[in-house]
């Protein structure tokens, strides 16, 4: 039996496994249905829980104008995610590519080559955490803040330009940290496992009797990596047979405040990152040390208060900067003469400052009304890159300022429409407005419809239109691409543990932004043809007394060049998903299991990448002794062999991913 096969076989058997497991603890939950605990929470509660980032206020998921995923800081403890990126995989519709230095996520059909997560909104307690330069979102172990320190996170699906701008294409996520009260005194957190991979976190947070808040935090992580990559394109005598060796280490450390007091909030974020290329990208030489490094500083302070009768005001102002600092080694030698080994350095440096002013107020008993204005001034997006001579040279700075309106109507108790509308003026690009039109009908208390409608927008950033270094060449008309969306969802509870959602979508991208290969051989960012996707979602969620929990979803998805009428790269038609959490032991032991699936996606020289089976597993125990936490974690357990498609700056057209690997951590709280 081959490998692929056997591996497929296996994810059939634990399936079937986690089936009949589920099946098992439904029938205990349902026996013990008499001793159910009345000082809990409902199940209904449980899975229409509250979201703010759908429409900058808070309410039921039900009510949202989006469709919307909300992963929990018990999802990552009973998981056993990392990072980001393993959350987002495991949300309906999402994907992730890695190509061994950044973690790309694909929404709903969509992840173009040399596209850094420019096309969702990344928020942190709702600051906006894109960087300036390359527009970038962090989901790996680049993301500026520890994950234990994550509460929840809010996944909004759709245009998001009417509320947030440019950057909110496809979805906004927000993630929301947690308050002093989650912490309650001094948390220790250590963790080891693979690839010599080590973390350490120490925090603190408490809450003081006048109403003061404080959490303090500061995590070190550190991995050596996978010791012995091979890439087949480099496999010769020359080039170490095509093995990279020890060119995978990562390293992160982050600080994290967040004070709050009488309304007002601040939040200060530092985290420095550094990892190793092994991939021999942009042309470097193979099995020789490219290193990549980024710092993020971000401060915030958030003032909210109740102003006369129900009109709630939030001013925020923040300041942000990050460096970036690549050295990347090439040969430079003549043909047939010795190498001739020069490092090339390539630099970022971004800064800016926002403000934004919002207010929300009910008015006339059924309509609720959020209106804000935000300006943010970029002081610096300057790029630089040179060796034995300057190639880039960038200095450049930018304005934007925006207005922004929503209206909810309560037209009946069971019938709502959402609309808003936000302007944009760049300095330069000019000016776009984006509206967002939702109805949402519940004709019975258990079912709900939404339509949706929204465009959204996203700006060149500086990186596509100043960048230009060896392999390069700069585009200076490039244009503001553009997104238009239809959807249809439909939210039903079943009995009183389940919720069923299905959506349809269509999406339109107009003058799409691209990285491509021109005639010379040289990379450039174009506006390419339209781009139409079109798909249907599936997921049941559900929450038992006895303590399980699951989510199962299913996404079909087909996104195709309008004119040309092929499917686009590194755009899976399938993707289907299992998390179930199952409690051995009461309140105490959890067996956490995750089936990924995701369809085989064509790559840049018209290859496939197979389809991956991806199996992860973890045991997780709390209370078992007073204030531990412990778990230990299987990734992708099966050890299932596949890769990722590369992109325009790689040799590799697939780039292979890790196999099993494993890790242990422990909590404890004073």
């Amino acid at each position: 039996m081959s490998e692929p096969t056997r591996n497929s076989a296996a994810s059939a058997a634990l399936a079937a496994v986690v089936g009949v497991l589920i099946i098992l603890c439904v029938a205990a939950s349902e026996a013990r249905a008499s001793q159910r605990d009345l000082t809990q929470i409902s199940i209904e509660e449980l899975l229409d829980v509250e979201v703010y980032s759908a429409s900058k206020t808070v309410q039921k998921t039900t009510k949202a104008p989006a469709s919307v995923t909300i992963v929990t800081a018990s999802d990552i403890r009973k998981f056993g995610y990392r990072t980001l990126a393993d959350m987002l995989r495991s949300v309906r519709g999402f994907y992730i590519t890695y190509d061994r230095t950044y973690h790309y996520v694909g929404v709903r059909g969509f992840a173009r080559p040399g596209d850094y997560n420019t096309r969702i909104l990344l928020l942190l307690d709702g600051v906006r955490l894109n960087e300036n330069v390359f527009d970038q979102a962090f989901i790996g172990n680049d993301f500026p803040v520890d994950i234990d320190l994550i509460d929840r996170v809010e996944v909004i699906r759709g245009p998001g330009s009417s509320l947030y701008g440019s950057n909110a294409f496809f979805a906004v996520i927000n993630v929301i940290t947690r308050r002093a009260k989650d912490f309650g005194g001094v948390e220790v957190s250590g963790e080891a496992g693979s690839h010599e991979t080590y973390r350490a976190r120490l925090s603190y947070g408490d809450h003081f009797a006048n109403n003061a808040e404080a959490v303090f935090s500061g995590s070190h992580f550190d991995s050596r990596g996978n010791r012995r990559l091979y890439f087949s394109e480099f496999d010769e005598p020359g080039q170490n047979n095509g093995i990279a060796e020890g060119l995978d280490s990562e390293k992160t450390a982050r600080a994290f405040a967040k004070l709050s007091f009488s309304g007002f909030t601040l939040l200060a974020v530092y985290s420095r990152w550094q990892k190793e290329t092994p991939t021999a990208a942009w042309g470097a030489v193979f099995n020789k040390e490219i290193l990549s490094m980024e710092e993020h500083a971000l401060l915030d302070l958030k003032y909210e208060t109740t102003l006369a009768g129900d009109l709630s005001l939030m001013w925020r102002v923040n300041y942000n900067q990050h460096p970036y600092h690549s050295h990347t080694p090439y040969d430079y030698a003549e043909p047939g003469g010795p190498p001739l080994l020069v490092t090339n350095n390539d630099l970022s440096r971004s800064r800016w400052w926002g403000t934004e002013l919002q207010l929300n107020r009910r008015l006339f008993g059924r309509h609720d009304i959020v209106a804000g204005a935000e300006y943010r001034d970029n002081i610096q997006q300057d790029m630089k890159n040179y060796d034995i001579e300057v190639y880039t040279l960038s200095r450049s700075n930018s304005r934007i300022w925006a207005v922004y309106m929503q209206d909810q109507f309560n037209i009946l108790d069971n019938l709502v429409l959402n609309a808003g509308i936000r302007y944009d003026h760049y300095s330069t690009v000019g000016s776009t407005a984006n509206p967002r039109i939702a109805l949402i009908y519940s004709p019975f208390g258990q079912t709900t419809f939404k339509l949706l409608y929204g465009t959204a927008f996203r700006s060149p950033d500086a990186y596509e239109l100043h960048y230009e270094a060896m392999g390069y060449r700069i585009n200076p008309s490039l244009k503001p691409e553009k997104i238009r969306t239809y959807e249809l969802v439909w939210e039903q509870q079943i009995g009183d543990s389940v919720r069923g959602t299905a959506a349809v979508f269509s999406n339109k991208i107009e003058d799409l932004i691209t990285l491509t290969t021109d005639p010379d051989d040289f990379l450039v960012f174009r506006n390419v043809a339209t781009v139409e996707a079109e798909g249907i979602e599936l997921g049941l969620e559900g929450k038992w007394e006895s303590g399980l929990t699951g989510r199962i979803s299913y996404t079909f998805q087909e996104t195709k060049d309008r004119d040309t009428g092929n499917i686009l790269t590194n755009s899976p038609r399938h993707l289907a998903k299992i998390n179930v959490s199952i409690p051995l032991l009461r309140e105490k032991i959890f067996l956490g299991l995750e089936e990924q699936y995701a369809g085989k996606r064509k790559t840049l020289r018209g290859l496939d990448a197979k389809a991956s089976y991806v199996t992860n597993a973890t045991l997780f125990s709390q209370r078992l002794v007073h204030n531990l936490e412990a778990s230990v974690s299987v990734y992708n357990l099966f050890d299932f062999r596949y890769g990722d498609p590369g992109s325009e700056e790689h040799v590799q057209d697939i780039i292979q991913q890790d196999g099993r690997s494993f890790r242990f951590k422990a909590t404890y709280r004073f």
